[in-house]
């Protein structure tokens, strides 16, 4: 019988287990081009036969003629066989070097205990026990390293050791912890005897991997053979169809469970979480939490982060609340979502609690939660202590360079970015793709052309990294702020790949900040056809159009904004005081401090004419509208800003979010007010990270 989730909690499970069955279906539509893959699949549970086996497995795939896996061979034994070693030859070891091995691995210093063994494979022939192979596969897994595994396994075939069913699956453990999936498959299929931790660890492997449908193939085929299909087996396959984002197999899964009486298993829980959230039904995922008897640290944790993967930080931020009242222990990945999550809230007061927490929890080394601090700061205008938070790191990882190269660039600081690489590279750090964007990045954000293109250069002739579209579009950028807008152009045309709609996208800016009206239209149009239904690629056009007094080409793009049905929401800008953010739509009145808030305004418009600015009386750029141009003089931004000298100390930055692109007319006042004031104002839109300081912009006038 089909059991409905929304209703199971009404079910009694001895009402299930007396006689049930349930289907399950799904497609790898993602994987295959929409071919049904697996279709028709059939539990069925008895409980006369509970403890004996499962039914018979039907599947559309056997009826098309598809055979069952073979019966595992008898190569592996043979090859233990054939490599032994006559009694005669063998020898004893000291058990002091066996005895240290593992010492060694047991005060987990991995590579000494397998210095050690090279004593062992020199000699050659020692007769090594069980438990000293249990530690050099522990020292492996450790390592992660291919090499020693391959030692280890070779000197036990060569002495022919023979392994029990404990010490097979430590050796097939130790194949898919180092991501030696083809040689652990292989030895599974070989296997003369496996239980349910064989299957576990084989299917586990499998989805670490990636390799989601053949998981469920193998799973299909062991379902009969084990009458006990544990609650891990059942987690992991959860894992796996959220891998495959295949809500209607998770959901037959989590039938399936219930009616086995895993549903109180946190692991289970917690994989239905997780597969829930990502599958687009945060509903079902906060259901299943809900029902949690016990709510574990891990269960938290789940769904703070499905909530913050669907964008609903503030919920998830009111979620870790609620965590730590329940009186939950928080550990480190807890303190590392709500320190991302606060980055995109640009919630520094949340964020410096957060900080306070991580210290106080006692991870206030922890690499994860460190890496997140530094760049939560880094882009919240906090460089210094980001740097701070930086230096005090015992342990470092490319992350953590990375965060650090990208917060100097997105504050203008592309000197200090690239002395940061070169210290990276100095350290002996190997730097990845996301490194050379940061560095990239820098370098086209501050002007850095030579160092730009010789750090470009050497990501092939150096590091043997190929340069991908993101970093040419980084290229192309530094181009256009020098205006060589022909060389961009033909650094697209020479790209050893398809171009993408960042690097045109990088053009078309160039474009409308040199006012080439050609160029721009021509990248216009191939944005167009990558992206029919982006908004913001017909402002960039319209504005290049206006500005150069072609009127009838800017109408005619207006009229194909209209016949799309296309049209510009209204831009807001919010800004966090004393925690509580406080939200501003274009000549918004509605604020309890409005008039307050106008008046400021006023004042500052009066005070920084003083030094020069000047109201642009046609800034469609990029993304305000013919209404909001009427109340150009109260943007979203300046109200935001008006607010935050009203209700902060003098000393104290601004934070700020803008929804869309911020326009040159308040781009240029923001800067004048910074200087006037002696604030710093750091405002995020929809482009980039603007920090404003004592008159200038960290974007260099470049957005």
């Amino acid at each position: 019988m089909e059991i409905p989730l929304l209703r199971y909690q009404s079910v009694a499970l001895d009402q299930i287990q007396n006689s049930c069955s349930f289907s399950c279906s799904f497609t790898a539509n993602k994987v295959l081009k929409g071919k049904s893959l697996l279709s028709g699949c059939y539990f069925s549970l008895d409980k006369r036969k509970w403890k004996r086996s499962f039914h018979r497995v039907k599947c559309c795939l056997m009826e098309q003629g598809l055979k069952p896996r073979p019966k595992p061979n008898k190569i592996y034994t043979e090859e233990l066989k054939e490599s032994s070693l006559p009694d005669t030859q063998m020898k004893k070891p000291s058990a002091g070097i066996c005895s240290q091995i593992e010492k060694l691995v047991l005060n987990k210093r991995y590579r000494e205990a397998l210095e050690l063994f090279e004593i062992l494979e020199f000699e050659g022939g020692f007769d090594v026990g069980s438990s000293t192979y249990d530690a050099l596969i522990s020292a492996c897994i450790g390592l992660r390293s291919i090499r020693e595994v391959k030692r280890v396994f070779s000197y036990m075939l060569s002495t022919g050791f023979e392994p029990d069913l404990y010490m097979r699956n430590r050796v097939l453990l130790m194949h898919v912890k180092c991501g030696m999936m083809i040689d652990a498959r292989r030895l599974f299929d070989e296997m003369p005897e496996r239980n349910l931790v064989s299957c576990n660890m084989i299917i586990a492997g499998m989805i670490d991997s990636g390799d989601y449908l053949e998981a469920f193939l193998l799973f299909l085929d062991l379902w009969e053979e084990f009458s006990d299909c544990g609650s891990r087996t059942f987690a992991t396959m959860i894992r796996a169809s959220a891998g495959l984002e295949l809500i209607s197999v998770g959901k037959q899964l989590h039938s399936c469970a219930l009616k086995m009486g895993f549903g109180d298993n946190v692991f289970v829980s917690c994989a239905l979480i997780d597969m829930y959230s990502k599958c687009g039904s945060i509903e079902d995922a906060q259901g299943v939490f809900d029902e949690m008897s016990e709510k574990t640290t891990v269960g938290w944790n789940t769904i703070i982060a499905g909530y913050a993967l669907h964008g609903y930080s503030e919920e998830a931020l009111d979620l870790y609340y609620e965590m730590r009242d329940s009186g939950v222990k928080m550990d480190h990945f807890t303190f590392s979502m709500i320190i991302r999550i606060c980055t995109r809230l640009a919630s520094l007061e949340h964020a410096k609690q957060a900080h306070a927490g991580l210290v106080r929890h006692g991870f206030g080394l922890d690499i994860v939660a460190n890496s997140a601090l530094v760049d939560f700061y880094s882009k919240w205008g906090r460089i210094e202590d980001a740097r701070h938070v930086f230096d005090k790191m015992l342990c470092k990882n490319v992350i953590s360079w990375n965060a650090l190269i990208a917060g100097y660039g997105n504050h203008g600081r592309g000197e200090e970015a690239v002395e940061l690489f070169e210290q990276m590279l100095l350290n002996g750090m190997k730097p990845n793709h996301v490194t050379f964007l940061a560095v990239l990045s820098a370098c086209s954000r501050s002007g850095l052309s030579e160092c730009g293109w010789e750090i470009f250069q050497s990501m092939s002739r150096d590091h043997k990294i190929k340069p991908r579209a993101m970093h040419y579009a980084c290229m192309i950028e530094l181009l256009g702020r020098e205006g060589l807008l022909d060389e961009a152009f033909a650094l697209i045309r020479g790209a050893p790949f398809k171009t993408t709609k960042n690097m045109w996208a990088a053009l078309l800016t160039a474009c409308r900040v040199n006012g080439n009206l050609e160029l721009g239209k021509f990248a216009a149009e191939k944005l167009y056809g990558m992206e029919p239904e982006k908004l913001s690629n017909y402002v960039v056009l319209l504005n290049i159009y206006n500005s150069s007094g072609k009127l009838k080409e800017a109408a005619e793009v207006i009229r194909t904004l209209r016949r799309k049905g296309l049209r510009m929401l209204p831009a807001c800008s919010w800004i966090e005081v004393k925690k509580q953010p406080h939200v501003f739509l274009s000549g918004d009145q509605s604020h309890v401090q409005t008039k307050e808030i106008y008046r400021k305004v006023d004042r500052m418009m009066l005070e920084i004419s003083k030094h020069g600015y000047v109201p642009e009386e046609k800034t469609l750029l990029p993304d305000v509208d013919e209404q909001e141009q009427r109340v150009l003089s109260y943007h979203s931004e300046k109200l935001a800003v008006a607010f935050g000298l009203i209700n902060t100390s003098d000393w104290t930055p601004l934070q700020i979010v803008q929804s869309h692109r911020i326009c040159c007319d308040c781009h240029n006042a923001i800067k004048l007010i910074a200087m006037v004031t002696g604030r710093e104002i750091v405002v995020r839109d929809a482009s980039r990270f603007h920090h404003f300081k004592d008159g200038m912009c960290s974007c260099g006038d470049y957005w």
